[in-house]
């Protein structure tokens, strides 16, 4: 499974009303979110550069990175602030049903 890039608001609003469960680090960096892309492979994985689309970011009130949020029909699901590999495999494995 791959992890792919949010470049705009209308690629995450696709993404988060896709019928699935997606999770999308707000990032900064962090590298164990695509190992456990390759691990969950039910959902679908997105990243959103904060400074590349800030109007995605500012719409779902991003105060600190990373954040992970996992999303499915437009809905927010869950949500994780910092880096917290633990905490990040729980809202995995709580979400990606």
């Amino acid at each position: 499974m791959t992890v792919t890039a949010i470049t705009s608001k209308q690629q995450f609003d696709e993404a988060i009303n896709s019928g699935k469960v997606v999770f999308i680090d707000f990032w900064a960096t962090c590298p164990i979110f695509e190992k456990f892309s390759d691990q969950f492979t039910s959902a679908e994985f997105y990243k959103v550069d904060v400074d590349a689309v800030p109007e995605v970011s500012e719409e779902v009130g991003i105060r600190a990175m990373p954040t992970f949020q996992a999303y499915k029909d437009g809905n927010k699901l869950g949500e994780l602030v910092g880096a917290n590999p633990q905490g990040l495999e729980t809202l995995l494995v709580a979400h990606a049903a």
